[in-house]
């Protein structure tokens, strides 16, 4: 809500020495929080000032158009300085909309306009051009510049600061208005909290004596009650179309963000600014029966004031007369009936119309307005009537319009709404030192009328705040005028410490674990579309593919939940690569979305807490929400340099990086050969601790890599984390040395190459028994030597007894049982 603060001042008694920062300091700290301040002179620099036209030379150019050559009086002393005609200065002009003897709005040379515009002297179409005539979007005052700005005769004289007199030093205050606060789109309501909040005399615009309704005036029909409880009808007779629209009026329009269209028009959106009722004239020559307001039928048309057909729901309230739809109720009119250049009788309409209605129209056709804006917030339900009294006023004053002497009201507010609450509510809830006549003086202020009984008081809520329905809402009211910088700063005794809950010490480990193997963490948005799963290489048929769609997503694109969080790491990867980070370990944790495939949660009231049946069908309808560990990795893992080569990140990475996790852990994994997208095939692992499956990693498929802009042979992997933590232990044994020798044995074995090296290490162990200490793949090796199809597998193995040196050929028998082991399971040959 934009609103020039001179405005403000004309309904509100501030202090003249009040400066603006100060003003909006307390509206600030009352609930308007301040968006923007903007004074249209601080974005003109340089002399603009009022000049009188001596005379106006027409001259026709080759091209067609007619440029006018004038001479302008600026004052004596600027004729002086940039005087190039006698008695002015000649200033080359393209409007034709002002004659000799008007006063203008001249820009002289120096000067710099709105848009880092420089005015200076120049030739154009053959005369010096010293300076500009200013139109208002030139100045930044409008969007008005098919004519140039002609002051009233009495504006000034030649030289006077234009600035003041065209009210430029003016500020206009652009105020954020939370939904609940409707009361606040008007200057209305920004005067009364600035009366508030200075303790200074409101002077309510609404507050004026309207004539009572009777059965002379233009004949309305509601046949829906609900929708539309009060409706308002005046009109006036002999209204001129052309007559202007006043200078001020433009000004304040301009400044609270609205386009000055016609006198008609603009007098119902300058109320709806000034009161925040918004108004709707129709021409009385154009309406063909009674106006009447009813719901839609589905499949209704109207063609808007936009322009646009639209097709009505059957939810839609609409206004209506014998031809048909003329209006969307609170939200825009229709164009058969609205006012025009020959309008001359005007039928003014004020209602009150359902919110709720209102906003589901708006969000229905996509067509947002400044009433629509209001109505769905909540209007006052009192004010058309003076709303409709204000418009009138302004016809007969500014149009030479005559007020016919009909008034229709039809239907009447509902009551207003009562709320009780203890006196002191207000000083336990916010820790003040808030009396009972404090509380009730705050509430009066705000429009509340109240009485207390005992330690009780009863608050009649003003019409205008449809918010306030319970307790805390008047213990809202309350605070914000003692100021929530009152509120002292206590800091609650702390609990005796009990340390973080196994869960989380769990969780952090990983982390700690991660970040110390040199993977850095990313966080990445739980939202996924199609496209994601295209560049996985997800099959139609991926249970992955299943997923929740939100009503409301943040981006149209992706409006899944995620149940998979490896493409926003390997986006986050994508990124570093195509940031120059060439060499990156990236891992995300965070929570996945599996839908249950149960029923939808009730949507429930918040007037009360759920019932146990409630609570359990809403516990049913949340999709099981598992947190996994993603990781990705591409480049080099190990740095070269004057040391060395460095190594090549790969699947062993990211494979070894889920084994380290599991080991911080305490859980012993296995891992085998597997095929699931998005890696390659024959070069995915599938990670295992017993018969429960962790995840899968590996190296990614050449077109995963591709879609994702990371290099090829990136490795990857993803954990279900809740699965690993509930297999983990809370402490993890720490390492023991023995005190005897270690006996270390070598061994080469020789398998298939579709046997998986994990599989040889697990054979090699169950054979070797119980003196085995380790056993390490140090080697692989493929070539002729071993056979087409064959690969060599070296481990180390390291035998140790923890209460005896070793005797001789026992850490030997230990090895040739190990390696018999690996032969009967595998057809292992040593090399």
């Amino acid at each position: 809500m934009k609103a020039p603060v001179s405005w403000i001042r004309d309904h509100v008694e501030l202090p003249e020495a009040l400066t603006v920062d100060e003003l909006t300091a307390k509206l600030t700290m009352l609930g308007l929080k301040l968006e923007a301040l903007v004074t249209p002179a601080d974005a003109i620099t340089g002399p603009l000032v009022v000049g009188k036209v001596l005379s106006i030379e027409k001259e026709p150019q080759k091209n067609g158009k007619v440029i006018n050559w004038c001479a302008v009086d600026v004052g004596a002393q600027l004729n002086a300085v940039h005087g190039t005609e006698a008695d002015g200065v000649g200033i080359v002009c393209g409007a034709h909309n002002f004659a000799e003897g008007d006063l203008v709005v001249v820009c002289l040379p120096g000067a710099v306009l709105p848009g880092n515009f420089e005015i200076s002297a120049r030739k154009t179409y053959g005369h010096l051009s010293t300076g500009m005539i200013c139109s208002s979007r030139e100045l930044g005052l409008g969007e008005d510049h098919d004519g140039i700005i002609v002051l009233p005769r009495d504006a000034g004289e030649p030289g006077d600061d234009a600035f003041e007199v065209l009210d430029m030093n003016d500020t206009v205050i652009e105020f954020e208005i939370n939904p609940d606060r409707a009361y606040a789109l008007s200057l209305r309501g920004i005067a009364r909290e600035a009366g508030i909040g200075f303790g200074v005399a409101f002077h309510d615009p609404a507050q004026r004596d309207v004539p009572a309704g009777n059965d002379q005036g233009y004949p309305v029909v509601v046949d829906d009650t609900t929708g539309c409880p009060v409706f308002v009808a005046r009109s006036v007779s002999g209204f001129d179309p052309s007559a202007p629209t006043p200078d001020w009026m433009v000004k304040r329009l301009t400044g609270a963000g609205m386009r000055p269209i016609s006198l008609g028009v603009d007098i119902t959106n300058y109320v709806m600014l000034e009161l925040g009722q918004p108004i709707h004239g129709y021409d009385r020559a154009t309406l063909q029966g009674p106006i009447r307001v009813r719901r839609a039928s589905e499949g209704e048309q109207i063609t808007t004031l936009d322009g646009n057909k639209r097709t009505l729901s059957g939810e839609d309230l609409l206004i209506t007369d014998d031809s048909g739809p003329i209006g969307i109720a609170g939200t825009m009119g229709g164009e058969t009936t609205e006012l025009s250049e020959t309008t001359t009788d005007v039928v003014i309409e004020a209602a009150h119309f359902d919110a709720v209605s209102i906003f589901r129209t708006e969000r229905r056709h996509k067509l947002p307005s400044e009433a629509s804006k209001r109505f769905e917030r909540g209007v006052d339900p009192e004010l058309p009537a003076a709303a409709a009294d204000r418009v009138v006023e302004l016809m007969v004053e500014l149009g030479g319009a005559t007020a016919d002497p009909g008034v229709t009201v039809v239907g009447q507010a509902p009551g207003r709404r009562t709320v009780t609450a203890d006196t002191d509510l207000a000083a336990r809830v916010t820790g003040m030192e808030i009396s009972a006549e404090t509380a009730v003086k705050n509430l009066e202020l705000v429009g509340c009328d109240v009485t207390v009984d005992g330690n009780r008081l009863t608050a009649t809520v003003p019409s205008w705040r449809p918010d306030m329905s319970d307790p805390f809402d008047l213990v809202e009211e309350i605070a914000r005028i003692v100021g929530y910088d009152n509120v002292p700063s206590v800091l609650p005794p702390a609990p005796a410490g009990r340390g973080l809950p196994l869960a989380q010490k769990l969780r952090r480990r990983v982390g700690l674990v991660l970040a110390g193997a040199g993977w850095t963490e990313t966080i990445s948005y739980p939202f996924l579309g199609d496209a994601d799963w295209n560049d996985l290489g997800l099959p139609t048929d991926d249970e992955r593919r299943r997923t929740i769609t939100m009503a409301n997503p943040l981006n149209a694109e992706a409006p899944q939940l995620a149940t998979t969080l490896l493409p926003g790491v390997l986006r986050s990867l994508g990124l570093n690569v195509g940031r120059g980070n060439a060499d990156a370990a990236l891992f995300e944790t965070g929570l996945v979305f599996l839908p249950t495939g149960r029923e939808k949660a009730p949507i429930l009231g918040v007037d009360r807490r759920p019932t146990e049946e409630e609570w359990s069908a809403i516990e049913k309808a949340v999709p099981h929400q598992p947190q996994h560990l993603a990781l990705a990795l591409t480049g080099q893992r190990e740095r070269s340099g004057w040391w060395g080569e460095g190594r090549q990140g790969s699947w062993a990475d990211a494979i070894g990086a889920v084994r380290e996790v599991a080991d911080a852990l305490g859980v012993d994994i296995e891992v085998s050969a597997a095929a699931l997208a998005p890696w390659h095939p024959g070069r995915c692992a599938e990670i295992c601790s017993g018969d429960v499956v962790l995840g899968h990693a590996g190296e990614l498929h050449p077109k995963v890599c591709k879609a994702f802009g990371v290099p090829a042979r990136s490795a990857a992997a993803e954990i279900d984390l809740d699965l690993l933590l509930s297999l983990a232990r809370a402490t993890t044994p720490s390492p023991s040395f023995g005190s005897y020798p270690v006996a270390k044995e070598d061994v080469a074995l020789v398998v298939d190459a579709s046997v998986p090296s994990a599989a040889v290490e697990a054979a090699l162990r169950e054979g070797a028994g119980e003196l085995l200490e380790s056993v390490r793949l140090f080697d692989v090796f493929t070539g002729e030597q071993v056979g087409e199809g064959k690969k060599s597998l070296a481990f180390a193995l390291r035998f140790r007894a923890g209460d005896r040196t070793l005797k001789e050929g026992e850490s030997t028998a230990a090895r040739e049982a190990a390696v018999a082991r690996a032969a009967e399971q595998f057809g292992a040959v040593q090399r």
